[in-house]
């Protein structure tokens, strides 16, 4: 029978959540940002790029649960949404460097409901009925010292017809010059979600007697991604140790008339995220859109929901299993502060961010448990789009880095479909003209 050792597994998993500071899954969640899928950030990924490793890939994603067929109005970037990827190098907590996205829609012709008249086969094919354009804009210590652009997006993969052979026809990729006259790349367009997990521990804890797990909630869904690949050396400041994470803010005020939309005043941060799996299942509801709101340098406000969390209450409630004494303080270092050695900066303050050591080298076979594999290129020395997060945090979760010995996993090792090779190394979205989306239990027949 498999029952005790998916037991054994859902309350690592459980635990792990719960002592992780500020961890949970950031598709849809806090009240307010489950309502504005356009400014949602989903996850963060920072690593040395794998065929150039004298850069530095950024990718930041959003909109979870991207329906490929979703039209006939596609999936886009917010054009009142300002796009943020920060990075902390000195360990202070507070942005260095950032790089803000701001897009605008653009439509060619409005008497037709189609998103292609035709088929499209590049980024400015006149067939491309609904576009987007997009600058980046490098801001130093609050000071914008560069823009380029606009550039457009690379257009959703509506389907056969309308997007024939997609990923074919050009990738989506912009280079663009930064102050100091170094050339970087830039993409922004819809990908694939990266993000491999069970997200039904929301009914009732898998189900309230374990028949829910070790399905990949996220296969056949898109985001949009926004990623970065720039000179290593752009990006530090003496140390090689980076932090970063991503924000979305938007207009404090938003006007609408019959048919009107208009926003105007100070740009107010709405979303965050910087390490995988954060405001979910430790924040309480009360608190998950001050979260949101907050920055790094603040994270003390939240620590009390860390050291006596809710889910080993729920555990003990449901499954009858003994809560942990509290306060737990264990595994700190790993999300709040770098691992010393590791990718902690020196003088650090404790943050959450991911931290990347990016004098650490990318790895030939990178595996899929990162640092606990003795893969250092990996999580949670930043995170690449192939580290099992999920498996590392139950790892961790038991004392691995004690040296207890397990192989605890959630049964979702890897993604869906296979990762690009080259930048922007995030897989091809699904297309529309799939009605199953890779359902992994299709009905019969099909």
């Amino acid at each position: 029978m498999r029952r005790p050792l998916y037991f054994a597994t859902l309350t690592v998993l459980l635990l792990g959540y719960a002592i992780m500071p500020g961890r949970a899954s950031s598709h849809r969640e806090a009240p307010l940002i489950s309502a504005d899928p356009q400014a949602d950030n989903t996850d963060v990924y920072a690593f040395v790029s794998p065929d150039a490793p004298d850069t530095v890939t950024l990718i930041a994603s959003f909109l979870p649960f991207e329906d490929p067929a979703g039209g006939p109005n596609f999936y886009r970037f917010g054009d009142n949404v300002v796009y943020e990827i920060k990075i902390d190098n000195n360990g202070d907590g507070v942005e260095d460097i950032s790089y803000q996205f701001r897009f605008t829609s653009q439509t060619v012709n409005p008497n037709t409901f189609l998103y292609a008249t035709g088929p499209i086969k590049a980024l400015d094919d006149p067939n491309r009925n609904l576009f987007q354009t997009y600058t980046v804009t490098r801001v130093e210590n609050g000071r914008a010292v560069s823009t380029a652009g606009p550039m457009r997006t690379m257009y959703d993969n509506v389907g056969p017809a309308s997007t024939p052979n997609y990923g074919g026809n050009g990738s989506g990729v912009n280079e663009f010059r930064q102050a100091d006259g170094s050339v970087g790349k830039v993409f922004a367009g819809q990908t694939d979600d990266a993000f491999f997990l069970d997200l039904r521990v929301f009914d009732f804890l898998y189900g309230g007697n374990l028949s829910e797990a070790g399905t990949d909630s996220l296969a056949g869904f898109n985001v949009h991604s926004i990623a970065l690949q720039v000179p290593r050396s752009s990006l530090r400041a003496g140390s090689p140790i980076i932090g970063v994470w991503s924000t979305t803010s938007r207009p404090a005020t938003t006007t609408r008339a019959a048919g009107t939309e208009s926003s105007t005043g100070t740009f107010i941060q709405v979303s965050r995220l910087g390490m995988p799996l954060v405001n979910e299942v430790v924040i309480p509801l009360g608190s998950k859109d001050k979260w949101n709101g907050s920055a790094p340098t603040g994270d003390g406000q939240f620590l009390s929901f860390v050291t006596d969390p809710e889910v080993p209450k729920l555990l003990q409630a449901v499954y009858g299993i003994a809560a942990p004494a509290t306060p737990r303080n264990d595994l700190v270092q790993v999300f709040l502060t770098g691992v010393p050695g590791l990718n902690q900066p020196a003088g650090v303050k404790p943050g959450e961010m991911i931290r990347l050591n990016t004098d650490i080298g990318p790895t030939a076979a990178p595996a899929r448990l990162g640092v606990l594999a003795a893969d250092l290129a990996g999580f949670p020395n930043g995170r690449r789009l192939t580290d099992d997060v999920v498996d590392i945090t139950l790892q961790a979760a038991v004392g691995v880095l004690g040296g207890v010995k397990t192989t605890l996993g959630d049964g979702v090792d890897r993604n869906d479909v296979a990762f690009r090779t080259t930048f922007p190394y995030i897989a091809l979205p699904h297309s529309g003209g799939n009605p199953w989306k890779l359902n992994p239990n299709p009905p019969k027949g099909h």
